[in-house]
């Protein structure tokens, strides 16, 4: 066993409370000792153990690593027209998604595996140390399969979304889909996911189709989340809650039950910033949500057509100035927050027997984060006691 000790780190968000005040569980003038993959100590830099080798913070703010629990990055093709199209006036629709599904058909294996990896070196710079992502641009059986089977190769947190529109060939039959969706291609991808997933929405899946699909996919051992009301008011979130989602993603237009819903469960609220900047759309009402004791999360939601940013950077600076979300909820809410969205306790925190992910910033607080949109504070990434950059 190899042992590494990280110091003089001028602030340490750990995420534990019973090392520090606030949620964040602060340490000031802090040191970390990596053991293996694994955290093994954490506490003030005159208190450190020895280790095998020392990493000097030079007073860096340390947090953990990013937990990106939405994501799109099994994907083919460019979706900029669109985008230049939305920013010239024209609205943001469900069915864009198409065109990335052609496009996603035609790519070989090795440029969807290229684009995968890509992005996920890009989340690393930036201090994203654990990911989820989905199939739902391929929607025929082989194509939702391979996905997975490529999203496998990169991370544990594999989503099915299946039920990300109905597929081009079943327009006129979407009872015929959904299916499609709930037998055989779900035969076909369960063995590759942990999760299932569902867009019910306009345009998308409705309550009725979102529940059997669901269904469908716990009664084969995967675990719910649900693309839920980003667009429109519906019944994604209260239907995430029955069925005990770990996650309703997007809560853009909630009522007052949906909150209490949310507030009464087990489901995290996972906001998507990135999706509302890149859309121009209504932000979701962060307060709201933690005012009336809402578990929440923020994710990127990277894909090509409503929010292509793999920065978790930036999705927290924009919750603290649009959404309502002070510094210290947004870096909570980006950390464990996105660790509750996938039920992990070993990431997320840096205590003592937690997974060794953890980043640096050029920066002496956590603040910078939002303080400093847009640069480039990420300088040391940890990713299972491994120094990647």
């Amino acid at each position: 066993m190899t042992t590494t000790l990280l110091t003089n780190i001028s602030t340490l968000v750990t995420n534990d409370p019973a090392l520090g005040p606030t949620p964040l569980g602060l340490i000031e003038d802090a040191a970390v000792v990596i053991e293996n993959d694994t955290i093994a100590w954490v506490g003030r830099s005159a208190d450190a153990p020895a280790a095998d080798t020392t990493h000097d913070a030079n007073a860096r703010a340390a947090i953990p690593g990013f937990v990106d629990s939405h994501s799109h990055l099994v994907f083919a093709g460019d979706r900029t027209q669109e985008f230049n199209a939305r920013m010239s006036g024209q609205a943001y629709k469900a069915g864009g998604i198409r065109t990335t599904v052609a496009a996603t058909r035609a790519a070989t294996d090795a440029e969807l595996g290229a684009n995968v990896a890509r992005y996920i070196g890009e989340a690393l710079r930036q201090g994203t140390t654990t990911f989820e992502t989905k199939s739902g641009y391929g929607l025929t059986v082989e194509d939702e399969a391979r996905a997975l089977r490529i999203a496998a190769e990169h991370t544990d947190e594999v989503t099915y979304l299946g039920a990300h529109i109905v597929a081009p060939e079943y327009a006129d039959d979407p009872a015929a889909y959904v299916e499609l969706v709930t037998g055989e291609m779900l035969d076909a991808c369960a063995p590759y996911a942990r999760w299932v997933d569902v867009f019910c929405e306009k345009g998308a899946f409705d309550g009725d189709q979102a529940r059997a699909i669901l269904l469908a996919g716990k009664a084969k051992g995967l675990i719910p989340r649900v693309h839920a009301n980003q667009l429109s008011y519906g019944p994604g979130v209260q239907l995430a809650v029955e069925l005990d989602a770990a996650s309703a993603d997007h809560c853009t237009h909630l009522t007052d039950a949906d909150v209490d819903a949310l507030a009464s469960g087990n489901t995290v609220a996972t906001l998507l910033p990135g999706a509302e900047f890149s859309t121009r759309a209504q932000w979701p009402d962060a307060r709201r949500l933690l005012d009336a004791g809402v578990t929440v999360a923020l994710s990127t939601d990277c894909n090509p057509g409503s929010s292509f940013t793999s920065s978790m950077p930036f999705c927290v600076a924009l919750a603290v100035r649009d959404m309502g979300m002070t510094p210290d909820e947004a870096v909570w809410a980006a950390t464990a927050g996105g660790a509750a969205a996938l039920r992990r306790t070993d990431v997320g925190r840096i205590a003592p027997g937690a997974r060794a992910d953890l980043a640096l910033l050029d920066a002496p607080s956590h603040v910078h984060l939002a303080y400093r949109p847009g640069v480039p504070l990420i300088s040391d990434v940890w990713r299972q006691g491994i120094k990647c950059r």
